[in-house]
């Protein structure tokens, strides 16, 4: 393989990287977090108490977990039985202690 060869495809894998960096960084910025939208296990993150990261909510719409939604559509969100989506985090549908 030549110099040549080889810079270019460094250069193409280092545009590649750039590109996947920016591309996720834009899209973070698009989303927030939204409480109490997530069924059992399939929150995003961290789940109030008793929890640490994904998939450890332990109730359907847990109000202290989250999940990431396009922004300015949490508050608008409506689900069953007349809850709504917050952006913090909600004191409904935790799971019993013990």
């Amino acid at each position: 393989m030549t110099m040549t060869v080889k810079s270019l495809a460094l250069a193409g894998a280092v545009a590649a990287a750039c590109s996947v960096s920016f591309v996720t960084a834009v899209s973070a910025q698009e989303k927030e977090k939204c409480f109490g939208i997530a069924m059992a296990g399939q929150n995003d993150c961290a789940a109030g108490a008793g929890t640490t990261c994904a998939g450890t909510s332990k109730v359907d719409y847990q109000g202290n977990a989250w999940k990431y939604e396009a922004k300015g559509t949490c508050a608008t969100m409506e689900l069953p039985d007349g809850r709504m989506g917050s952006l913090e985090a909600l004191d409904r549908d935790l799971p019993a202690k013990g």
